[in-house]
C-alpha cells in the first residue's frame, strides 16, 4: 500500500457487462481544472472510440471486398459477351 498518495479516479460501468463490468482512469496530476461532466465525456468517448472504429474498419472492407467482386464479374461478363 501507497501512502501519502492521493490520485484522482474516474469510475465508468459498462453499459454492456458482458466483457467487462468497469473502466477505470486515472487523472494525472497536471491536468486542468474540468468539470466532472466533462471528464465522463471523455472517458466514454475513449471508450466508444475503439468499438465504433473497428466497426468503421470492418465496413469499409466488406464495401471495398463487394466492389471488388462487382467489378470483376462485369469483367468476366463483358469479356465474354465481345470475344
Amino acid at each position: 500500500m501507497v501512502k501519502g498518495n492521493q490520485r484522482q479516479v474516474i469510475l465508468v460501468h459498462s453499459p454492456d457487462p458482458r466483457l467487462f463490468e468497469q473502466a477505470i482512469f486515472i487523472l494525472r496530476d497536471d491536468h486542468k481544472p474540468v468539470t466532472d461532466e466533462m471528464l465522463l465525456k471523455e472517458a466514454e468517448r475513449i471508450i466508444g472510440t475503439g468499438r465504433w472504429e473497428r466497426r468503421r474498419n470492418r465496413a469499409t472492407m466488406a464495401v471495398v471486398w463487394i466492389l471488388t467482386g462487382a467489378f470483376s464479374t462485369a469483367l468476366v461478363w463483358l469479356l465474354s459477351v465481345l470475344a
